[in-house]
């Protein structure tokens, strides 16, 4: 990836009720979780401004928020980046993914109502029809949203976000992952996960939602091309 190439971030009107810095920092977040700010790419806090059309104050707090939550990174040259990825660091992120989301799944599991269920259908139907527009961004953001709607039927949940920062920290790589690949998401397996809730079988959601997470990672299902990947990844910094 060219250092200089041009980024694309999507931008949402401010609710009045909203502080700039909090917009910036939504904005950003969000910007970061689908991949639309990919790694080797460095910013500076001048030209985030410019592209949100605000003061370089709320994007430098915005971006302290951020490289605490380990979605960027503030290099001594003030520069800001996506931080570095490790194999061993991408599994660990991938295998915490699976043991948070399918215990949220299951514990949300007695909450979800014929409604609920039925926007989980919704959101699966546009997810098919955004892969046959090749739409992968839009598969991405969509997939996060038929998993938020799944753990967030539970009125007590406290996982969401535990499961947003590992997405966070995971959003650039996987994004640059799917670009490379001819099909995402060959398997649909959120009719399991829809077919164990219509069941109430809290065994089989959880399989169902270890089957997705894994299968999204499916470039990486070895050491060798995890290892691949990962340096890949790095090799755009230069």
């Amino acid at each position: 990836m060219d250092k200089k190439s041009p980024i694309k971030i999507t931008l949402t009107e401010r609710d009045e009720s909203v502080t700039i810095t909090q917009w910036v920092y939504q904005t950003l977040r969000y910007a970061v979780m689908n991949g639309q700010i990919l790694p080797g790419r460095a910013l500076t806090i001048r030209e985030l401004a410019s592209i949100l059309d605000v003061s370089p104050m709320p994007v430098r707090e915005a971006l302290r928020q951020l490289a605490a939550e380990n979605a960027l990174e503030i290099q001594g040259n003030r520069r800001v980046m996506v931080p570095k990825m490790t194999a061993m660091k991408f599994n660990e992120l991938c295998e915490a993914r699976i043991a948070i989301e399918s215990h949220a799944a299951a514990r949300a599991l007695p909450y979800i109502d014929s409604k609920r269920l039925q926007g989980l259908r919704d959101l699966d139907r546009l997810i098919d029809e955004a892969q046959e527009e090749g739409n992968l961004e839009q598969v991405s953001i969509l997939n996060q949203n038929f998993h938020r709607s799944l753990y967030t039927a539970n009125p007590h949940q406290v996982t969401l976000p535990l499961i947003e920062s590992l997405w966070l920290q995971l959003g650039p790589f996987m994004r640059l992952a799917t670009s490379r690949l001819e099909e995402h998401y060959l398997i649909d397996r959120h009719n399991e996960a829809m077919s164990a809730i219509e069941k109430q079988d809290a065994f089989a959601l959880q399989l169902a939602i270890t089957a997705d997470i894994r299968e999204g990672i499916a470039f990486a299902g070895t050491p060798e091309l995890l290892h691949t990947f990962i340096e890949q990844s790095s090799g755009v910094t230069g």
